[in-house]
């Protein structure tokens, strides 16, 4: 079995189709379940985040995998599979370990060395399990990612090449102005009480806004975060709860708005954020930007060219034109829209006095931002570990068979001992036990060898099929062999952290 993941990003895709291919958390479970149904897969995790889309499965056979798991992310998108094609990427095997442990390391986030993708995939590995769609593979590949991740962020500055997405996106309404003296003295509105929406909260509350107004449909949770923030010992900021209809009373009075919800339409139009000004929405000034986007290609373009080890021929990604300018004159009201699909109204940038920063405007200007040195250090422990986990699954691999030899030599041992009992009955128990011990000890001592060497063989690149020859060599039972993995994968204590 072999690990594929096909996926697109803000890196291979406009927001624009990134936002219509979203799943919520129904969505996902149901996902999971249909790729497990389907053939090729026999387990798999998916990992959906406000700026990627992924599904990882353990195939058997990479074509039909790439065609089925590109298929589902189709189907459960809504995303027609011709549409959706281009914007794909698929990685195989060693490659698609190394491209969850870059992401869980922060190199492909829109603001390189952010943490939040850390907590996003430990979500996703807890989804898997709890929907028995995660198996041994699986289990430990995401639980490496999360140690990979600690381990960037802890041995380098990685989290200097860049902030959160947060702490970004307020840098950005900030314009160039320190952040902190920024926000001094605002009053702040929070929309959704999500992780997102609180870590947004925090971040603001730590930058120095004076008051902060979190509104949520459920009530209760709104009420939780608000006193979550008044408990923080680093900050001071008043804080209250107030249900969605009050949303629009509370524009009038902000000075920012963050938002962040699970919503699939607009929580804030244009229009609503014109009447909360007191203005009028201009009218567009210039035709819309678009996007370019390259010819269609189909999923076996993508397989060839990532089964080949290239991707000279992959479809190159989108081409993304700026929007029109903000206004320059003073900011009335700065939003910052977090969410995918978006909350805010792309429109509102036409609004005299507002500034907006969404996904699509932070994956820009991040593009551009200074990459710390720190990032090399980053992509060395990636590579390492992406060595360290390869050898370890290729040695898992060959460890059943072994425990399979051990135990067939145990009972050819238990076997001889009572035909040595039926020939000397008259052996008292302490002859018994010198002669049990004399040939546990030849028998562990003429595998001691081998095993260990087929361990170490095993764990080296093109190694797997050493297994196949100990299981050839000894005349193994295909069915003890798989009855001691089985029994590794129901292990109760695998993949705990």
């Amino acid at each position: 079995m072999s690990l594929l993941v096909v996926g697109l990003s803000h890196r291979s895709a406009p927001v624009s189709v990134l936002e219509r291919a979203s799943l919520a958390a129904d969505t996902q479970a149901k996902l999971l379940q249909d790729t497990l149904a389907a053939e090729p897969a026999t387990e798999a995790a998916v990992l959906a985040t406000c700026n990627r889309i992924e599904l990882y499965a353990d195939v058997d056979k990479f074509h039909a995998g790439v065609a089925e798991l590109s298929t589902l992310l189709a189907q459960h998108s809504g995303v027609g599979l011709d549409e959706l094609t281009p914007y794909l990427y698929v990685h195989y095997e060693d490659r698609a370990v190394h491209h969850l442990f870059s992401v869980a390391c922060g190199l492909d986030s829109m603001v390189v060395g952010e943490g939040q993708i850390l907590g996003q995939i430990k979500d996703a590995l807890a989804r898997g399990q709890e929907l028995h769609t995660a198996g041994r593979l699986l289990n430990d590949l995401f639980q490496q990612a999360l140690r990979v991740g600690k381990r960037a962020h802890s041995e380098t500055g990685i989290d200097r090449a860049g902030q959160s997405l947060v702490s970004f996106g307020l840098q950005q309404l900030a314009a160039g102005a320190d952040p902190g003296l920024w926000a001094r003295g605002k009053r702040a509105l929070v929309i959704g009480a999500g992780s997102m929406s609180s870590l947004a909260a925090a971040t603001l509350a730590r930058t120095g806004v004076a008051e902060i107004v979190v509104a949520n449909r459920t009530r209760s949770r709104a009420e939780r975060l608000v006193e979550i923030l008044q408990q923080g010992d680093d900050t001071t900021v008043r804080a209250h709860a107030v249900e969605m209809s009050a949303v629009g009373d509370e524009l009038t009075r902000a000075d920012v708005v963050v938002s962040c919800t699970g919503s699939t339409g607009l929580v804030l139009t244009a229009d609503a954020l014109a009447d909360a000004l007191g203005v009028t929405l201009d009218a567009p000034a210039e035709t819309p930007a678009v996007t370019v986007v390259p010819a269609p290609a189909d999923v076996d373009q993508h397989a060839a060219w990532v089964e080949n080890g290239s991707t000279a021929s992959a479809p190159e990604a989108p081409r993304r034109v700026t929007l029109p300018a903000q206004p320059t004159g003073p900011v009335k009201l700065a939003l910052l829209d977090l969410a995918m699909p978006r909350d805010i109204d792309g429109a509102a940038h036409r609004i005299d006095g507002v500034r907006l920063v969404d996904i699509e405007s932070l994956a820009d200007a991040s593009a551009d931002a200074p990459m710390a040195a720190d990032v090399d250090q980053v992509r060395t422990i990636v590579a390492d570990e992406v060595a360290a986990f390869g050898a370890a699954q290729r040695a898992a691999h060959v460890a059943p068979t072994v425990v399979a030899l051990r135990t067939m030599a145990a009972d050819v041992v238990a076997g001889e001992i009572a035909r040595l009992d039926g020939r000397l009955p008259d052996l008292d128990e302490k002859q018994r036990a010198e002669i049990t011990q004399t040939v546990r000890r030849v028998v562990d001592k003429l595998l001691h060898a081998p095993t260990v060497r087929v361990k170490q063989l095993a764990s080296e690149p093109g190694g797997a099929g050493y297994a196949d020859a100990l299981r050839e060599l000894f005349d193994l039972d295909p069915q003890t062999v798989a009855a001691v993995s089985r029994a590794d994968l129901n292990d109760p204590n695998r993949g705990r952290s």
